[in-house]
């Protein structure tokens, strides 16, 4: 694996103002990328009891509708 391909990008929402979703690809775990112009934040995804969320490399993170 080549240095720069630690990371892949799993998801995106925006373009100005949006988030996306970011994959270790050593670890599996899953972090949260939220921007607003030139600000922006990172968080690790957490589960229900606290833990990182982890997945696959070709799983996408899980999405519920508003029926749910």
């Amino acid at each position: 694996m080549k240095k720069d391909d630690r990371f892949e990008k799993i998801y995106s929402q925006g373009t100005l103002n949006g988030m996306e979703i970011w994959r270790d690809r050593v670890t599996g775990v899953q972090y949260l990328y939220c921007f607003s112009g030139y600000a922006g934040g990172l968080t690790a995804l957490l589960d229900a009891d606290g833990r990182p969320v982890t997945g696959a490399a070709d799983a996408a993170p899980e999405t519920k509708s508003a029926a749910d």
